[in-house]
């Protein structure tokens, strides 16, 4: 740059100016209401909610206890090696997320996403104690502290921080028993990892809910570069209908209004807007397709005699037919179509995988690992034993006895270390527990299994107390020829 050169420099960041969304009445609004209390509600109460299994299993309805690494819903109880579940439950998860999206854009961002929920809360909150979008501006940008400001901005503070530590604390109470751990916390008798955890979450809450609000959806949030990918032409998403509104212009009686269109130019839509955008100058990454600004639309257009549906959902395919006159599509020739029914037939797939996999699985489970050093051991009247330890898992909510016995040669015979019976092939399993066992599985003197290299046989382990019975294939070693 030459020194004679007296421009001013060019900023290369500006600083974000923070958005104060004006309140809005509308069946939109009302609709993200009832998700957020629904939502909410359930985050804070699920922890409480009680569910007898028996005297020997935790009472807690919805439950991760990494203690003893299960994770309890109600009646169903899942285990480490039955992660597959959860792995079904995400893949249920991610699938219907590219379902409401490729039907009708961001709606889970801007309806039901935690970021979303909890900065509806902050807002409302902060409407609450500060007032609506004008008085909110105008503290904002009072540049003296006065004691009215100092005291509103110290409430809402407080406010925000009760609701942060709310939601930390609702969160740990997911992974051990809430109301012990309730008098834990007051007490000061909880584990430290708690009161960490709990730290962490009303910070983040706190900071991500009160400042960096539509920070979050935008520059943290992957999902605004990946949604484009889920979306097409008949993808129903939040526009203006700019051949109806255009030219815009506030005054109506003056000269040349009879050429103006619907639009009056009253910012409504801009002034609801929780990411700060105006729908009118298109489809932006920025939108998170929460349908504020067709509320604050249909109010203004109400107010001054003209059709609803200025701003509405609708999908590119349709914007030739209304500019040439035609009425759009009906709303489910959009929502089905081919892209649509396959995420639904997969999610379904997956949905009804399982619910079989849950209603056929076995109240016990057993694993089967072969001792291997040394491979066999002779017996001192020649006969080769195989040592195996086995894994027997109790599901049920009591203590159960279980025989072990094998199949697949008639020959072979087991016998349980510390068994429980005399003839040594019962081992009694506390509820919902697993216990190792170790099994010696021998072939006499001279038999077909003691002389080949490998005997395939099947070791089972039968519930007692009921018909239930598990199987497990494994392999006897024997000298060989």
């Amino acid at each position: 740059m030459s020194s004679t050169d007296n421009s001013p420099e060019q900023k290369l960041y500006a600083a974000r100016e923070p958005i104060f969304p004006r309140r809005v009445r509308g069946r939109f609004r009302n609709l993200k209401w009832v998700i957020m209390i629904v939502t909410l509600g359930l985050y804070y109460l699920a922890p409480w909610i009680r569910f007898d299994r028996g005297p020997e299993l935790p009472d807690q309805a919805i439950l991760v206890d990494l203690a003893n690494r299960r994770f309890f819903f109600f009646w169903i109880e899942i285990w480490p090696h039955e992660f597959y579940f959860i792995a079904g439950l995400l893949i249920m998860a991610g699938l219907g997320l590219f379902l409401f999206t490729s039907a009708a854009g961001r709606v889970w961002c801007g309806y039901a996403c935690p970021q979303t929920v909890w900065t509806d809360l902050f807002i409302l909150v902060e409407r609450w104690i500060e007032g609506d979008r004008n008085a909110r501006l105008r503290l904002h940008r009072q540049k003296k502290t006065d004691f009215r400001k100092f005291r509103l901005r110290t409430m809402k503070y407080l406010a925000w921080l009760l609701i942060g530590l709310a939601t930390g604390g609702a969160w740990i109470f997911y992974f051990t028993d809430a109301p012990t751990l309730l008098v834990d916390l007051v007490t000061g008798q909880a584990h430290p990892a708690a009161y960490i955890t709990m730290a962490c979450l009303t910070a983040t809450t706190f900071f991500f809910g009160g400042f960096a609000r539509e920070q979050i959806c935008i520059y943290a949030c992957p999902w605004p570069r990946i949604q484009a990918a889920m979306m097409d032409e008949d993808t129903l998403v939040v526009g203006y209908r700019h051949w109806r509104g255009e030219p815009r212009g506030k005054h109506r009686k003056s000269e040349g209004a009879a050429e103006l269109g619907d639009c009056i130019d009253c910012m409504a839509c801009v002034n609801v807007c929780p990411m700060g955008i105006d729908i009118r100058d298109g489809q932006q990454l920025e939108c998170i397709t929460c349908a504020l600004c067709i509320d604050a639309c249909d109010e203004m257009m109400a107010k001054v005699g003209k059709p609803r549906g200025l701003i509405d959902y609708m999908a590119l395919t349709d914007e030739p037919r209304e500019i040439s006159g035609q009425p759009p599509r009906p709303v489910w020739k959009h929502v089905f179509r081919p892209r649509t029914i396959l995420y639904t037939g997969l999610w379904a797939a997956v949905g009804i995988g399982l619910l079989f996999a849950l209603f056929i699985r076995s109240d016990i489970d057993m694993t089967v690992a072969p001792v291997r050093n040394p491979t066999f051991v002779v017996q001192s009247d020649g006969a080769i034993r195989n040592i195996y330890d086995l894994r027997i898992r109790n599901k049920h909510g009591e203590e159960r006895e279980f025989r072990v016995n094998v199949t697949g040669d008639e020959t072979l015979s087991v016998t349980l270390q510390d068994s429980d019976s005399p003839a040594g092939d019962t081992i009694a399993v506390r509820a919902d527990e697993m216990r190792i066992v170790r099994a010696y599985v021998e072939a006499p003197v001279g038999s077909e299994a003691a002389m080949s290299d490998r005997t395939d046989f099947t070791f089972w382990a039968e519930d007692l107390a009921g018909s239930s019975r598990v199987g497990v294939e494994t392999v006897f070693n024997g000298r060989g020829q």
